[in-house]
């Protein structure tokens, strides 16, 4: 007779910065997010066997004000949460810090039941910002038209063929996505002294996005700022039978995970 090993599943939701990581997804060679938890839970789970699994991927400088990991781990399940939270905080570097952990039942599936996500790119344009803003936002030193740019966010809204927002599209690939809201306002987001007078934040929500979508969402928004594009351009680009291939991608540290929901 075979004993079922016990088993204990926790969601773990987290905040971090991600200017000086390489994205999400461990890799060797690099320093990243995911990477950097299982090094600390190495340390504050000793002689455990886990594993972990993020609840999507983040490109390369892009920072989370809400991000989350499922955390499966063999046998009893955690003694005191509280003070294993308070543990990993301790040993985790100072731009990563978990902010919630919930024991929860095997069916859940974070990946499955991810039911909106809500990106944020911050930006300013105009002279030059301080230095120590570059981690927090993309600066556009070109005049940029903000009134145009918020009418072109408006087109994102619905479902539509996403295919030319994509770094090198695969053709098994779903890019017929739907985006909830899609606006750009004033940053109310993040301050700091440091941070340009005005600045402004494009806010995007959908259930998923594919690689770079977000950023090159972005990416059209500012030549179309710019007057290097126009509002036809972005309708064309939406269109199932679409065949325009854009190749800007804003920088990804402007980006951040800014809200997660689940079902």
């Amino acid at each position: 007779m075979v004993v079922k090993k016990e088993k204990q599943y926790y969601l773990i939701r987290l905040q971090f910065l991600g200017y000086r990581f390489s994205g999400w997804q461990k890799q060797p060679g690099y320093k990243t997010i995911e990477g950097m938890l299982i090094k600390t839970l190495k340390y504050v789970l000793p002689d455990r066997q886990y594993k972990i699994l993020g609840a999507g991927r983040t490109d390369a400088k892009v920072s989370a004000l809400d991000a989350a990991f499922e955390l499966f781990l063999e046998g009893k399940p955690i003694e005191d949460v509280n003070a294993f939270k308070s543990e990993f905080n301790k040993n985790l570097p100072s731009d990563i810090k978990i902010i919630d952990i919930k024991h929860i039942k095997e069916k859940f599936n974070i990946i499955q039941h991810s039911k909106e996500k809500e990106y944020v790119y911050l930006f300013s344009y105009g002279e030059k910002s301080h230095p120590y803003a570059a981690p927090f936002m993309a600066n556009i030193q070109e005049n940029l038209d903000i009134e145009l740019m918020k009418e072109g966010a408006k087109m994102f809204v619905g479902t539509h063929n996403f295919k030319s927002y994509t770094a090198r599209p695969k053709e098994n690939s779903k890019f017929i996505r739907t985006i909830n809201s899609s606006e750009i306002k004033m940053n109310t987001i993040l301050n700091a002294n440091f941070f340009p007078e005005k600045s402004y934040a494009f806010h995007i929500k959908g259930e998923g996005f594919m690689r770079y979508q977000v950023r090159m969402i972005m990416g059209v928004l500012i030549q179309l700022g710019k007057k290097e594009l126009k509002l036809s351009d972005i309708e064309t680009s939406l269109k199932l039978d679409s065949k325009v291939k854009f190749t800007s991608v804003a920088p990804g540290s402007g980006l951040m995970l800014h809200k997660l929901e689940f079902n």
